[in-house]
């Protein structure tokens, strides 16, 4: 009787997954809008442009993402520091916005990385710094709960951040540099790719990036831990973009062609398996002599 009972409630248990696997399947099917959480100060990934339109290279991946499967894109800034709440709570379903995937693993469901990134120094280019160890004694700010500021604050990086005569948290990259032309800042930490853009946007040679990297990371797309339907829902259509060249297009768009590594991994998937194949090939041969 006990192990007729035993193998009942495995049975239920067993259904119950199974079902829950059904429901979560039927809600993505089911679903109408798509809404992602981004800075709306990050060029160029994420920003509001002369129309008053939001857009940048990763709005505008999510956007063909909606339009492929028939979403409707709902873009919703968010302030960076406040992105978890958000996230946790279901105001947004994802975050995707030049994010950080480097030690943030286990707090998020992740996509594959898409881009290759580094933390860099961006300074005045009278401002006679040449080199990170220019920096001992040096005012530095960093934007609010950004990758940059958890490098700074790293082990790796124990001994530059100890070397700064002060390190702020600034809310945006405008103030930033707001902070740097009026001599209240020496050097502002930021993302390779906003640096870059940030630097096209003005005065010219006014502001140099030095050579040194802080730290080098990848960006994902961040979903809520343990959603997995929606991330694999999204990341194929990623897929399908990239293998259709929209992605390369964008990414030519918004100058971040140099970054994009979702190539290699598809790349690096496609050799595993020639390889696979190649095996049994000659496996096959041998069998066959």
């Amino acid at each position: 009787m006990k192990k007729r009972t035993l193998a009942i409630m495995m049975a239920a248990v067993m259904t119950a997954g199974m079902m829950t696997g059904v429901t979560a399947q039927a809600a993505e099917d089911e679903r109408t809008t798509f809404t992602v959480g981004f800075d709306a100060e990050y060029p160029p990934f994420g920003y509001m442009d002369d129309n008053g339109d939001y857009v940048g290279f990763d709005l505008d991946v999510a956007q063909k993402v909606c339009d492929n499967l028939g979403w409707e894109l709902v873009k919703k800034p968010v302030n960076w520091d406040s992105k978890d709440m958000e996230l946790n709570s279901g105001n947004i379903d994802c975050i995707w916005n030049g994010f950080t995937i480097n030690g943030r693993e286990d707090d998020y469901t992740w996509s594959d990385p898409y881009l290759n990134n580094e933390q860099v120094m961006v300074v005045a280019a009278d401002s006679g710094i040449e080199k990170l160890a220019d920096l001992a004694g040096k005012n530095v700010v960093v934007q609010a709960a950004s990758a940059a500021l958890t490098a700074l604050n790293g082990d790796d990086n124990k001994e530059l951040t100890e070397s700064f005569g002060s390190l702020t948290e600034n809310p945006d990259y405008n103030t930033a540099f707001m902070n740097i032309d009026s001599g209240a800042a020496d050097a502002v930490a930021v993302d390779i790719g906003v640096a870059k853009y940030q630097l096209a946007q003005r005065e010219e040679g006014k502001y140099i990036i030095l050579d040194e990297p802080i730290q080098s990371e990848q960006y994902g797309i961040g979903f809520k831990k343990g959603n997995d339907e929606l991330k694999d829902t999204v990341w194929a259509e990623v897929i399908k973009l990239y293998e259709a060249g929209e992605i390369d297009k964008l990414a030519e768009q918004y100058e971040v062609a140099d970054m994009l590594c979702l190539g290699d991994e598809i790349n690096a998937d496609d050799a595993k398996a020639d390889e696979a194949e190649n095996a049994d090939a000659a496996d096959d041969k041998e069998a066959a002599e």
